[in-house]
């Protein structure tokens, strides 16, 4: 049997950032993610990194912000599971992009999207890495009341996500 060690990777997320995290199959990943991204909206700002799996297994890295694109180069390597990808966005929502994530064709799953603090957790073998899964956030403290649910729909309207009454 073939030996296999987990473990956790706590990801850096600034205030105020958001990230996204999956699974790819391809170097084309980059430039696609890239195009996905610069086209959603001209205020978006991002940072894209792509494990390679194989050939010279970089850290592949695009973006239109020097800053997120080395944090998501950063983080990349620290994952170090082939073919994982890591993008980070400010001034924008995984929620306005996540869909055309989704749609790129080399693109085989999305782990987390989230502003939360992020744990992805590894499996390391003799091959190499892979992500089992993340871990997104903490757990829930209880159920809403009527109060948090008037909460939660003064904030969707503040920042623009839904409009009018309930």
């Amino acid at each position: 049997m073939a030996a296999l060690e987990l473990s956790t990777v706590e990801l850096e997320i600034p205030n105020e950032l958001n990230v996204i995290v999956g699974q790819s199959h391809f170097v084309k990943t980059v430039e696609d993610l890239h195009e996905v991204l610069v086209g959603s909206s001209p205020h978006l700002r991002f940072g894209v990194a792509f494990c390679e799996a194989s050939g010279k297994r970089l850290v592949r890295k695009s973006g239109n912000d020097d800053e997120l694109t080395d944090l998501a180069a950063r983080n990349a390597a620290a994952i170090g599971a082939g073919h994982s990808f890591v993008v980070f966005l400010r001034d924008g929502y995984p929620l306005n992009v996540l869909n055309q994530i989704k749609q790129v064709a080399e693109v085989c799953s999305v782990y987390c999207a989230t502003a939360n603090p992020v744990e992805v957790i590894v499996a390391e073998t003799a091959l190499g890495r892979g992500i089992l899964g993340v871990v997104d956030g903490s757990p829930p403290l209880g159920v809403e009341t009527a109060p948090d649910v008037a909460d939660r729909i003064r904030l969707l309207r503040a920042i623009g996500y839904k409009l009018g009454g309930s």
